[in-house]
């Protein structure tokens, strides 16, 4: 039984290589679209926001002699292409998904995003995908779905990565790193540890939006997430809150 009614799912795009290190790996993007299926069909409404990295992120663009507005425009394409990847995924699975955009995008059949579209789709008992970012260069993934997540009300930000929650220091760098159950914003703020950009960091802890990290790389782990328990929570991610 999910604890809540609405969450704002941030996937990471490195994540839907797979083993592949490049693309995506149709082996993932179907893992994610059952796990995504799983969690719509128990009744929690979904919105998605999907990074590109696996295919182009604006920064890297900049070192390759690419301007950094032509770059992040890139990079927002990217993660539309991610965004109708997983869509079909999850239609693939049986289960509804609809991609909206915040760059007009209507011929490759993706509406135009609002949060009132957005609600209209969840509430019909789709997920709504949200691809192009902000629609604006300068801005991650991170802060979209941070703004995203506070536009549509979402009760938590999901966000899935490859790590089972926040470490007091990299676990794949340094051994001895300590991994928290949970954790309190000003507490990540202090010991400068990164769960998302500072702008999207921000943006959470001003409107009382809280932050799971979990590791969504494992099938059933978004399930376990949204039941809420503080025991299974602990086992697969950390509660960042207020």
């Amino acid at each position: 039984m999910s604890k809540y009614k609405r969450i704002l799912l941030k996937l990471s795009g490195e994540s839907l290589q797979g083993k592949q290190g490049y693309g995506l790996d149709p082996e993932m993007l179907a893992s994610y679209a059952q796990q995504i299926k799983t969690v719509a069909d128990s009744g929690t409404q979904i919105g998605i926001v999907i990074g590109g990295g696996n295919i182009f992120r604006g920064m890297t663009g900049v070192g390759k002699g690419f301007d950094r507005v032509r770059g992040d425009q890139m990079g927002m394409l990217a993660t539309v292409i991610n965004s109708l990847a997983l869509q079909s995924a999850i239609e693939n699975a049986g289960g509804r998904a609809c991609v909206l955009t915040s760059i007009p995008m209507g011929p490759v059949g993706a509406g135009i995003y609002s949060k009132f579209r957005a609600l209209e789709l969840m509430n019909a008992g789709y997920v709504a995908i949200i691809g192009g970012g902000t629609g604006n260069p300068f801005f991650t993934t991170d802060t979209a779905s941070a703004l995203r997540g506070v536009e549509i009300e979402a009760d938590v930000l999901l966000k899935g990565t490859r790590v089972n929650g926040v470490y007091t220091a990299d676990p794949e760098k340094d051994p001895t790193a300590r991994k928290y159950d949970s954790i309190t914003f000003s507490q990540v703020i202090e010991q400068r540890l990164k769960v998302m950009d500072l702008t999207a960091f921000t943006m959470c802890m001003e409107n009382n939006l809280p932050i799971i990290v979990f590791d969504m790389d494992t099938p059933g782990n978004l399930a376990k997430v949204t039941t809420g328990e503080p025991e299974t929570l602990s086992a697969v991610g950390t509660l960042v809150h207020n």
